[in-house]
């Protein structure tokens, strides 16, 4: 079974009609790109003018930096691959997210000064510790969308199939 897509009048399976940038997808891709390079522009500053203060805080930061690109661009593409490697980016961030920011309550001479995650997102409004479980969220929403579509194909495909079978019978 297949939808015609709206800007090219081309038909597409439903496999296809949920893609994680649609809805609030393009928001969670948004707030990751600007995440991504808050990121790097912190980390790069960071790393240049004074790692030597602190340098696990700043190869956080820098590590941080990689994820936020890495889900964003995970997030704009549509390939079940990306999909996957979509997942494992936002729950690598989760993680790291959490133990991180355990760490800097428990331990703060390890952070002598703050990465994105210390303090679970502190710095950022604790967008960092929010905006993994709403993506993890969304994910499973296109997950489910997705498997609902493809059992739709199937159904369809297999009823089309016994249509023809008994057709010819």
């Amino acid at each position: 079974m297949s939808d015609e897509h709206p800007s090219s009048g081309e038909l597409r399976p439903h496999s296809e009609l949920r893609p994680t940038s649609s809805g609030i997808g393009r928001v969670l891709i948004a707030v990751y790109g600007i995440l991504a390079l808050a990121a790097i522009g912190r980390s790069a500053y960071q790393i240049a003018t004074k790692f030597d203060a602190a340098p696990l805080a700043y190869s956080l930061s820098a590590l941080a930096a990689v994820v936020y690109v890495v889900a964003t661009v995970a997030l704009i593409a549509r390939s079940a691959v990306w999909f996957r490697v979509a997942t494992i980016a936002i729950v690598f961030e989760l993680v790291g997210v959490l133990v991180v920011g355990t760490l800097s309550l428990v331990d703060p001479q390890l952070f002598p000064d703050d990465t994105v995650w210390s303090l679970f997102g502190r710095g950022y409004l604790f967008i960092p510790l929010v905006l993994p479980v709403l993506g993890l969220l969304w994910l499973r929403r296109v997950a489910r969308s997705r498997a609902a579509a493809s059992a739709a194909d199937t159904a369809a495909a297999s009823g089309a199939a016994s249509t023809s079978a008994e057709a010819a019978a």
